[in-house]
């Protein structure tokens, strides 16, 4: 079926579970996934974007959702409330091997891009997952094969960048951030 003069509709499944068959048999550029058909899909977009193009469709407008979705291998993500204003440039977009996502998306991206989060060096960052993750001085130390004065000149290094008073300041901001999850299975 023919949506539009460059778009064809070469397939539609009601599940998740019928997503690699069609996807493999008619080997479409691009596959629109609603991440809310009988189970959410969200755990799908790896192995489907490895297969083709996926654009994720969702009523879910959390920035967090969007940037897994994107994390995972979506090449765009579109918000059913502004679905007819964007699709088709989603869709567009993703065919010229580009990404779409919405504004707020977008705005996210750049707000993590300036986050001093990038300013940490990956020992740095390993030291603050340590210390968000509940390790005291001597076991980050253990953990990272350091001493334990460095590990404190590190701390004291961290606390200034990140304008941060204690430990609890700093376990906050790398949840608030993303160095660390509160979700124990990532």
């Amino acid at each position: 079926m023919r949506l539009h003069d460059e778009i064809e509709l070469v397939g539609e499944v009601e599940t998740v579970g019928a997503l690699r068959g069609v996807v493999a048999e008619t080997r479409c550029d691009i596959l629109l996934l609603d991440l809310q058909m009988e189970r959410s899909s969200m755990d799908d977009i790896g192995e489907l974007s490895r297969l083709t193009r996926v654009i994720v469709l969702t009523a879910n407008e959390s920035t967090e959702m969007g940037m897994r979705a994107l994390r995972l291998g979506a090449k765009g993500v579109v918000q059913k409330r502004f679905a007819i204003e964007t699709l088709m440039t989603a869709i567009k977009t993703v065919a010229d091997g580009l990404v779409w996502m919405p504004p707020s998306l977008q705005a996210e991206l750049a707000e993590q891009e300036n986050s001093p989060v990038r300013r940490l060096t990956p020992r740095e960052s390993e030291i603050v997952r340590c210390v968000a993750n509940g390790l005291r001085n001597a076991q980050v130390a253990q953990h990272l094969s350091i001493s334990e004065s460095t590990v404190k000149t590190h701390l004291n290094k961290i606390f200034q960048k990140l304008d941060v008073r204690d430990r609890l300041g700093l376990t906050h901001y790398a949840i608030k951030t993303g160095l660390v999850s509160l979700d124990r299975d990532s």
